[in-house]
């Protein structure tokens, strides 16, 4: 999971944090990301095309098309309540936020991490 700082929520900044974000993921893991259906998306060709990564929507009112997305949004939540100004938490409290999601335990993972997940499928691909 990766939290991204924001210094706007309209499209041309939403594209910039996602491509500068996206140089430090692994090649193999930037096949597609998929999108919902907000404003803030509109540049998503621009992406595709500086990243190379293919990008998808969900239906409109369909978030179960992102089930890990949507659950990490709840878990997101646990720490900055629907409605916090966003233009208020640092680069540093995301980053925590994040490290401590990444490295809990996940029933779905038999109880691994998303970290440890994450990490041995690189090995795997590396090998």
């Amino acid at each position: 999971m990766f939290l991204v700082h924001l210094k706007s929520r309209d499209a041309t900044s939403v594209r910039k944090a996602f491509e500068k974000i996206f140089k430090s993921v692994p090649q193999q893991m930037k096949k597609s990301l998929t999108y919902d259906n907000g404003t803030e998306m509109a540049e998503h060709k621009l992406f595709t095309k500086h990243t190379k990564v293919q990008v998808y929507f969900t239906h409109p009112y369909s978030p179960w098309e992102r089930p890990t997305n949507e659950n990490s949004n709840g878990l997101v939540r646990d720490y900055f309540p629907a409605g916090t100004d966003f233009s208020l938490v640092s680069k540093r409290r995301l980053q925590e936020v994040q490290d401590q999601l990444n490295e809990r335990p996940r029933k779905v993972l038999d109880y691994r991490t998303p970290k440890e997940v994450f990490e041995e499928f690189i090995l795997k691909k590396i090998d």
